[in-house]
């Protein structure tokens, strides 16, 4: 699903919202988990999951083609882990 995807159902499913308000709610929750990611906070959505950053360290790698040695610089990135609910939801499990 995309994001315009998922702004057409939400609209959908909320006649009485217009289009643009639903698409200005799905932006502002995607800016908002963004910006606290940034900040270095976790997002948890309960049944649903949680966001996390994930920090890596700075190594040394290797070029695929040539097997020489690269620097990889260090970086943080997005990481996310199923709620309890939404994994069972996904494996036919009803929950509790």
């Amino acid at each position: 699903m995309t994001k315009s995807e998922l702004i057409a159902r939400l609209a959908e499913r909320n006649p009485h919202l217009y289009l643009r308000d639903v698409e200005r709610i799905v932006d502002t929750v995607f800016e908002e988990i963004t910006q606290a990611l940034a900040e270095g906070d976790r997002v948890e959505l309960r049944g649903f999951g949680a966001f996390s950053v994930k920090h890596r360290e700075a190594r040394t790698g290797r070029n695929p083609r040539t097997g020489a040695a690269v620097s990889v610089e260090a970086k943080r990135l997005p990481f996310f882990k199923t709620g309890k609910g939404l994994r069972e939801r996904l494996n036919g499990q009803e929950s509790s």
